[in-house]
């Protein structure tokens, strides 16, 4: 169906996006099992029976595991009723089953639907053989699977005009949308002729694609065993599937039974019913959206025309009486006359305000003002005194220069003989070193 398409593509793209997304553990969980699901199901493995224990509910809960890892599995009591040998720890096996995740533990989880002795099942390696190759070749990608059409002129079906799933679809269809014509191609859907024939039909379909209007069509039939089934394994029908002009929905066998024909289809069906019903929406919904879109026609046009009425009566009502108009022009230039009166007045009395709160505090401010330039100059008088060099001779300290006024500042800069005039605190004294003596 569109919808079950339309949650794939979000699936895939709310994957892509989980460095972005803060995932609720739950919802974590889910899109990684929808993941496994869509991209390794079914899926067969083999290996070597590790803690393997059978419930009173029936259920077999166990390992498989190889030098490598291993793999919780469950296996519900139905599949494990089919056994044909009792499984023991350390026995080698080829499970079949669906990948998923357990979710109140987090773990990956193998549910096992057929286990078999290490050797057997030779039509399911080809199985496995044939997808791994053309999954390798892009053709199960779901960038190049086509969208089903919502309504489509025609619907083709191929299958066999004895089968059942023939009869599931025509009746399928009848009940939701009885003016879709149908179109059968017929074809074998089981034996060594069936999978000439099944390419044979879709090579058909796609000639008179054209001349049909067929939009969409549907490969079924019900369901069976794996060599029930087999002739929806031939790589050349796979390739009929790809290469079909319009899209193809695969109904094929029951929902738990997978076909290369159904990883190739632009849509999987689990079953030929539901195959019918993802491709034909139920007239009653076509008829019931019809009649909404035309009451919601019918009111807007409705409310055009009550606007284009009242329209037409105030144009009417400007044309046919004038004075009317100048009449509330003038009433209107009469009140923004009035209201730039009151606002130049207002305006004025904040003016005046202002002006006498100024003249009503300068006296003070001016005085404040005064006062703080006082401070300031005492405050620099004060830090210009205590800079006075005197102060400094006055502790004892005295000034050294040369006779040409240049200060000596460093023993090194003297020699003995030299003339020196010493400043203190309250004269000038004449001086000639004698010695010097470097710290």
């Amino acid at each position: 169906m569109v919808d079950g398409d339309f949650s794939q593509k979000r699936l895939t793209a709310s994957l892509s996006g989980v460095g972005s997304k803060v995932w609720p553990v739950g919802s974590l969980l889910r899109a990684i099992a929808d993941s496994l699901e869509a991209r390794f199901n079914p899926v067969a493995v083999q290996g070597e029976l590790s803690g393997f224990s059978r419930a009173s509910s029936g259920h077999c809960y166990f390992s498989l595991k190889d030098d490598q890892g291993q793999v919780r599995c469950a296996m519900f009591r139905r599949a494990a009723s089919l056994l044909d040998f009792s499984p023991r720890d350390g026995q080698m096996v080829e499970l079949r089953g669906r990948l998923g995740v357990y979710e109140p533990r987090g773990e990956l989880q193998l549910v096992v639907e057929s286990m078999q002795q290490a050797g057997q099942g030779t039509l399911f390696e080809q199985f496995l053989q044939l997808k791994a190759r053309l999954e390798s070749e892009g053709l199960f990608a779901n960038a190049r699977k086509r969208p089903l059409p919502v309504m489509p002129r025609a619907i083709g079906v191929v299958t066999s005009l004895g089968a059942a799933a023939l009869h599931d679809v025509a009746a399928a269809l009848q009940r939701r949308a009885p003016h879709i014509p149908v179109v059968i191609y017929p074809a074998s859907v089981q034996g060594v002729q069936a999978p000439a024939e099944l390419r044979k039909a879709l090579a058909l379909a796609g000639e008179r694609h054209s001349i049909d209007k067929v939009d969409v069509l549907l490969l079924v039939r019900g369901g069976g065993a794996m060599e029930d089934l087999w002739a929806f394994n031939d790589e050349g029908l796979a390739r009929a599937i790809i290469n079909a002009p319009m899209p193809v929905v695969c109904g094929v066998g029951h929902e738990t039974d997978f076909t290369i024909a159904d990883f190739c289809a632009d849509m999987r069906a689990p079953t030929p019913t539901a195959a019918a019903e993802m491709c034909a929406q139920p007239q009653s919904a076509w008829l019931a959206l019809l009649n909404d879109t035309f009451v919601r026609l019918q009111k807007g046009v409705d409310r055009r025309m009550e606007l284009s009425n009242q329209r037409l009566d105030r144009a009417s009502a400007r044309v046919t009486r004038p004075s009317h108009l100048v009449t509330r022009q003038q009433a209107r230039l009469g009140n923004i006359g009035q209201s730039l009166k009151h606002a130049m007045h207002l305006a004025l009395q904040q003016k005046n305000q202002k002006l006498q709160d100024l003249h009503s505090n300068f006296p003070r401010e001016f005085a404040g003002s005064q006062e703080r330039s006082r401070l300031r100059l005492e405050r620099a008088r004060m830090r210009l005194e205590m800079l006075d060099p005197n102060l400094v001779l006055q502790r004892g300290y005295a000034w050294l220069a040369d006779l040409d006024g240049q200060p000596n500042t460093a023993a090194q800069s003297t020699h003995p003989g030299q003339p020196v005039r010493a400043t203190l605190s309250d004269g000038q004294v004449d001086l000639t070193v004698s010695a010097r003596r470097l710290i």
